[in-house]
């Protein structure tokens, strides 16, 4: 197996995530990879050299999951560091999470999310979730609806 450019960085890795708002639910994603592998999450991943973090949004939104949104604002940084048993760094993320409405397109799994569901904000019932979601959810939804 060998290790990608994500494993055992040299430097935190620039990230996005999105939620995604329709009719008053929130757009969830389960991941295919590490980290979080089969963790519902919000869809998003690395900024791409040349692109704003608002277009790595967008973009990442649309290939993981076939939807269209326009934004309705930032919400907040999140950060994922973890270490490997001897306390070396093995991932570092610097995750820019976004707020967004939805404008088309119909939620399907890809290859990066094996699941894909629309859920009210709080209602995770039965549903493996990453750290940190529910608050960036529920941040996020305050900040859609003041944006209505």
């Amino acid at each position: 197996m060998s290790l990608s450019r994500r494993h055992y960085p040299a430097h935190p890795a620039l990230a996005v995530s999105i939620a995604v708002f329709r009719e008053g639910r929130v757009l969830l994603a389960s991941r295919a990879e590490a980290p979080y592998r089969r963790m519902f999450t919000l869809p998003g991943g690395l900024v791409e050299t040349g692109e704003t973090v608002e277009f790595a949004a967008l973009r990442e939104l649309r290939e993981e999951t076939g939807v269209l949104a326009r934004l309705a604002g930032f919400n907040q940084v999140f950060q994922h560091i973890s270490r490997d048993g001897t306390g070396r760094v093995e991932r570092h993320y610097v995750i820019l999470s976004f707020v967004a409405l939805w404008i088309g397109g119909e939620a399907a799994p890809s290859r990066e999310a094996i699941e894909v569901l629309w859920r009210a904000p709080g209602d995770y019932e039965g549903l493996s979730l990453t750290p940190g979601l529910t608050h960036i959810v529920a941040d996020a939804k305050r900040i859609v609806e003041g944006a209505r």
